[in-house]
């Protein structure tokens, strides 16, 4: 696949972009990585900006945008590399497989940085949930297959629709049906809810993430369990059915015009449902879902507008940083958990006894800078320029690591 197979008659990629990748989904991939590493690498917690945290139950910032973005873009890469992909089931099975395990030992390593505390290592996890909802979406995509006019197997559009029409509503009467022990069905709080008592179930609690308490400030359920990784698939499956349509359409302006008027009836489903089943990323309730895969294709749409329409391109200065990201996602990812759990870690000298690296480039930040969240944000820009500058010769050499 080259870009000229799913964009206009003359466009091109910008400079330094490799002939077949797709600039729009690297972009994206980019933004919701360095999402991310802004959203956990603030120089003060206390003094982060509002969009840049979660929302501490019902509801959604734009920080809550971030991760379903990035699985958004995982189905995506699958859409575009689906024929290559399918070519062998059985290697493909077996590749799906070997990375799904791959993501998940990685991920599990992070997870216990800095101290390898195993009695209470963090099971669950953003790399585990992102193995899983891949290998969900890759396998359902294979064994639903259809043959393409070429000749080729192609997605089959209709399979993952009635997948997700299953999926979703599925979802939303397990959790409000399925009796939780002492609890009772419907409930939707932290801990009351039915994945989280799935979670402390089969993880245990000293395996759930240490802040995903109750008000009691009891360990009680983890972002990223085991039950709402299903809903979370379908983010995947959403970034599949765009990427058929980017195909489909060749990248033209009636195409872009399909996939945004779809974003926003996504969104709009999304809120409409919110009433009866509120959109939630902690669980990853139904209607976040929706929202929030609408949210990515509106992004996706707009980064297809802006880079890969013509023989212009958005000056390639502009989008470098979010290209040597998406370029390298995984990696760009890994180095920055790693930073932020040497961050945490008190090791450096100061003058009431032994500082955290993060506090001292907090402090450090707020000597220059009088805005106490303007300076903690600085440090997480900091976090951000470290990881690009790491990844920019890997870059500029067309490197880019897979699992």
């Amino acid at each position: 696949m080259t870009i000229a197979d799913i964009t206009p008659s003359g466009a091109r990629a910008a400079i330094g972009q490799p002939a077949n990748r797709l600039l729009s989904l690297d972009v994206l991939r980019g933004l919701a990585v360095a999402g991310m590493i802004l959203v956990v690498s603030p120089g003060d917690w206390n003094k982060a900006y509002a969009p840049l945290k979660h929302a501490p139950w019902d509801g959604w910032t734009l920080a809550d945008m971030v991760f379903p973005t990035f699985l958004f873009s995982v189905g995506l890469a699958i859409a575009l590399s689906f024929a290559k992909l399918a070519q062998d089931r059985r290697a493909a099975g077996i590749k799906i497989v070997r990375r799904c395990a791959a993501l998940i030992a990685l991920g599990l390593v992070l997870n216990a940085l800095p101290y390898f505390d195993l009695a209470h290592l963090r099971l669950p996890g953003i790399l585990q949930r992102i193995a899983l909802c891949y290998a969900l979406a890759a396998a359902l995509c294979l064994a639903t297959a259809s043959m393409g006019p070429d000749g080729r197997a192609a997605v089959n559009r209709r399979a993952l629709l009635i997948a997700m029409a299953i999926i979703l509503p599925g979802y939303w009467a397990l959790l409000a049906w399925v009796p939780v022990p002492g609890v009772g069905a419907g409930h939707l709080d932290p801990g009351g809810n039915l994945a989280s008592w799935i979670d402390r179930g089969v993880f245990t609690v000293p395996h759930l993430w240490p802040y995903g308490t109750d008000a009691a400030g009891a360990v009680v359920y983890d972002p990223e369990g085991l039950l709402s990784t299903v809903p979370a698939t379908v983010n995947v499956l959403l970034g599949v059915l765009a990427g058929t349509m980017l195909r489909a359409t060749a990248g033209t302006s009636k195409g872009r015009l399909s996939l945004l008027a779809a974003a926003i009836g996504l969104m709009g489903i999304g809120l409409a449902l919110d009433p009866a089943f509120v959109i939630n990323k902690r669980i990853w309730t139904s209607s976040f879902a929706l929202f929030s895969g609408g949210f990515s294709l509106a992004v996706l749409v707009v980064l297809l507008a802006l880079l890969d329409r013509g023989p212009a391109p958005v000056p390639q200065a502009l989008t470098l940083p979010f290209r040597v990201l998406g370029g390298n996602a995984i990696l760009a990812f890994t180095l920055s958990q790693a930073l932020s759990a040497i961050g945490g870690v008190p090791f450096i000298a100061g003058p009431q006894g032994p500082i955290t690296p993060q506090g001292w480039g907090d402090g450090l930040a707020g000597a220059v800078i009088a805005d106490p969240y303007l300076a903690s944000f600085a440090c997480a820009l900091g976090i951000l320029g470290l990881v690009v500058l790491a990844l920019s010769p890997l870059h500029r050499r067309g490197l880019h690591v897979r699992l």
